[in-house]
């Protein structure tokens, strides 16, 4: 967030240096990144009226300009064409210096002295983004009434000190700069000063005769503001409020634009303005989008939408998506006569959500995902039309709008001082507290030692006493609070290996994208006919309840297979496209029946997979990544058949010689027993206590090797039968310890390739630690490879 000293100073009187505000507010728990002064090293520059322009008698393409700068008239030349008499302009007298430390002399122009330079706006420091096309291909014309002979950067404020603060996500209050002054306010105890708004509302309509507004889904809309301004004047807002947004990074579009992100800097509360000519039905609907629904945004690009995304239609078709983007049908332009102004509060992690399934961030959903004071609302779209009306921008119709169905709850919390002072390890008066408290506005009521807090309604990450403790503590100052060891003994915590691994590989599993989900560990046997298990298998030897419930729960679990193809289908008849879960449960096993001791329990690890993208190789992508964060070596994936899954898309999983699971794809079968025929469901079932036991804690480091690797491509015809997970065993125990990694990068069948065969190409790279390899000694290598491949796989070296 980059804030702007000189906006701040619209809301407190403040007289800091900007290093020293950076510093306090780091202190209250703002971090201050850096600290920029613009415009400082800019001096001597004026303003000066044109007084007479002639064309150079030397040069075609350059004009002698004659310059009042009330002290004296200076000939300028100049090849701008933009220019004209009586035009008010920026001059740099000799000696002056510009932005980037370019400093002014007389020049001699082709016999013609110059003596200074009118500038354009970038020569001053100034971003011509927001400036007409005539002024960004020449000189900077400033306004009429702009006095001539007077220092520019004491007519305007080009002079600025901005601080970027790095805040935390819980700050969504702190996103603007009345947020990040409300703070310094509190810090230096300054009173604050708010925008006082009066409106003359002359335009021609009421706004209830222009636009109509619903909220059909409540629950991710909670309000929704209009407002409607007649007689729209598009052009460039005026330099100071370009030079506020260019401070604070944003750039210069139009006028109405500009207000609008002026308003969001300022208060914090994104808007939106549409077209209002462009509204199909003179309706605004806030829906979640239908499946399939298209929108084509400001950038140009079509972004088709789901059930989940909250947009703004009309009553055709989606004119924004909500919170992120606007429309290109509803877009402001040029020939905009009238404007529909939305100030609205949605639901963050929708915002979120959609913004990250779109590739989409904005300035508003940055704000928005961080959940917003429904209350600023109003403020905000008051604020946005007082600066319309003052800039002579447009008429604002009679009325508003306020759609508010749901008005939030204040929290009320008890000032318990003596809990607070044991948190903090303070002795802090409860007045004092209050005081601290009532800085930050919250409102401090009660009588008799007994008081209440309800903090303001943009300070929505206030939940408990622990966070009165925080916002007491940084604003009593966290030097003040004396240092103390603990007084009671303290042992140190420990979990147990278990409970790591199981730690590492949930957390492992939802950053790629799974679930959790959680079965009954009793379930009906009629499942295990669903999964094909065949007669005799240790899987058939369940456990059955005493006094079951029902027959849907009357033995124990001997797989976690069953559940997990439940859940997966109860997720596809709900219309979900992709699904990844997992599980991690407990199953059941005895030796004989009748039960005579207690069974043997077997934690289980289980995923479940199914999308238009999912395939055996990505659900054998998943293991390989959780096997190498367990840093779990020496793994085979051997062809197999397994009652459950198809017979050509399954593989058994191998720790050397122990069995370590199973992958695959259900078998057709199965997905005709659970009613889903035609969808391709791919899982795979660990032994979670065999990842324990064989998981490496322990991180080892090597060093960078010194000498380079050399490397060797050889590309092997083999049966089709051969799995190359052999010909890699092989070759890696042939080559021996100077064989550093082995890959394969292509596997081809076709032409010049013999039916039944198959090329497979691998990338081998050797490398000693204690010496540069010699061609000789890996040629030597590579013909024992070649051999051995030969001789076990009959596999022939492919020449082309």
């Amino acid at each position: 967030m980059l804030f702007s000293i000189n906006w701040a100073k619209d809301f407190i009187n403040i007289s800091d240096e900007a290093e020293a505000i950076a510093k306090n507010l780091t202190m209250v728990g703002f971090n201050a990144a850096s600290v920029e002064h613009l415009g400082r090293e800019i001096k001597g520059i004026v303003i000066g009226q044109v007084l007479e322009i002639k064309k150079h008698p030397n040069a075609q393409n350059l004009r002698v300009v004659s310059v009042d700068i009330k002290e004296k008239i200076l000939t300028i030349i100049t090849a701008a064409q933009n220019v004209k008499e009586k035009d008010k302009v920026v001059v740099a007298v000799e000696g002056a210096v510009l932005a980037g430390g370019k400093e002014i002399v007389k020049k001699d122009f082709m016999g013609v002295i110059s003596e200074g330079m009118i500038c354009s706006a970038e020569e001053i420091g100034l971003d011509d983004h927001g400036l007409p096309q005539e002024m960004r291909e020449g000189l900077l014309i400033l306004p009429a009434d702009a006095p001539v002979g007077d220092d520019f950067k004491a007519y305007f404020p080009l002079e600025d000190s901005v601080i970027e603060f790095e805040l935390t996500p819980n700050r969504a209050d702190c996103f603007s700069i009345l947020g990040l002054t409300r703070e310094i306010a509190a810090f230096y105890d300054y009173k604050l000063q708010y925008p006082s708004i009066k409106l003359k509302e002359e335009g021609k309509e009421e706004i209830n005769k222009k636009i109509q507004v619903s909220i059909k889904d409540t629950d991710l809309c909670f309000r929704y503001i209009a407002r409607v301004i007649e007689d729209i004047k598009i052009g460039p807002s005026p330099l100071w409020m370009q030079r506020r947004l260019q401070a604070c990074g944003v750039r210069p579009i139009n006028n109405i634009v500009d207000v609008t992100n002026y308003v969001m800097l300022e208060l914090g509360q994104p808007l939106h303005a549409f077209d209002y000519d462009k509204i199909k039905g003179k309706e605004i609907i806030v829906r979640r989008a239908s499946k399939g629904e298209t929108i084509t945004t400001l950038d140009g690009k079509q972004r088709e939408l789901n059930e989940e995304m909250l947009v703004i239609a009309d009553k055709e078709r989606p004119v924004a998506i909500a919170g992120i983007m606007g429309g290109e049908d509803s877009e402001i332009k040029e020939n905009t006569k009238t404007v529909l102004l939305e100030s609205a509060v949605f639901y963050g992690p929708n915002i979120r959500r959609t913004g990250r399934a779109l590739g989409l961030r904005t300035e508003a959903s940055l704000r928005f995902e961080k959940g917003l004071d429904p209350e600023i609302a109003m403020l905000a779209c008051e604020r946005a039309c007082q600066l319309i009306e003052e800039l002579g921008i447009g008429k604002i119709s009679k009325g508003y709008i306020d759609v508010y169905p749901v008005i939030q709850e204040k929290v009320r919390l008890k000032l318990d001082h003596k809990k607070i002072n044991r948190l903090l390890g303070t002795n802090i008066s409860l007045d004092k507290m209050a005081e601290i408290l009532k800085k930050l506005n919250f409102e401090v009521g009660g009588e008799n030692g007994e008081l209440y807090v309800i903090p303001p309604s943009y300070r929505r990450d206030i939940t408990c006493i622990a966070d009165l403790a925080e916002e007491i503590a940084r604003i009593y100052g966290y030097d003040n609070i004396p240092s103390s060891l603990p007084s009671e003994i303290s042992t140190v915590g420990k979990t147990k290996k278990v409970h790591r691994i199981k730690s590492r590989v949930e957390e492992l599993l939802i950053n790629n994208g799974f679930s959790e989900v959680y079965n009954y560990s009793i379930i009906n046997p009629r499942k295990l006919d669903m999964i094909r298990v065949p007669e005799g298998h240790p899987h058939r030897k369940v456990i059955s309840i005493i006094n079951p419930l029902s027959e849907e729960m009357s033995v124990l679990r001997t797989t976690l297979l069953p559940g997990i193809i439940d859940v997966v289908k109860f997720n596809i008849n709900q219309k979900a496209e992709e699904v990844k879960i997992y599980e991690i449960g407990k199953t059941y096993h005895t030796e004989s029946l009748p039960l005579k001791e207690l069974p043997e329990e077997k934690t289980r690890l289980i995923l479940g997979m199914f999308g238009s993208n999912i395939d055996f190789y990505e659900i054998k992508k998943v293991i390989e990544t959780l096997l190498a964060a367990l840093r779990i070596r020496q793994v085979k994936f051997k062809r197999a058949g397994y009652y459950a899954l198809h017979p050509g898309r399954c593989a058994e999983i191998y720790l050397n010689d122990y069995l370590l699971g199973v992958a695959g794809e259900i078998h057709p079968d199965v997905a005709e027993n659970y009613e889903l025929e035609g969808k391709r469901i791919y899982v795979a079932e660990l032994d979670f206590d065999l990842l324990v036991e064989k998981s490496d804690e322990v991180i080892r480091y090597t060093p960078l090797p010194k000498f380079p690797p050399a490397d060797r491509d050889l590309a092997f015809v083999l049966d089709e039968n051969i799995e190359v997970a052999d010909v890699i065993e092989l070759i890696k125990e042939t080559a021996g310890p100077l064989l550093e990694n082995i890959e394969i990068f292509d596997i081809y069948r076709g032409e010049k390739i013999p039916e039944g065969k198959k090329s497979v190409a691998f990338s081998l790279l050797f490398r000693s630690y204690e010496r540069t390899l010699r061609d000789e000694e890996i040629n030597e290598i590579q013909d024992k490879i070649i051999k051995a491949v030969e001789e076990k796989f009959s596999g022939k070296l492919r020449e082309s």
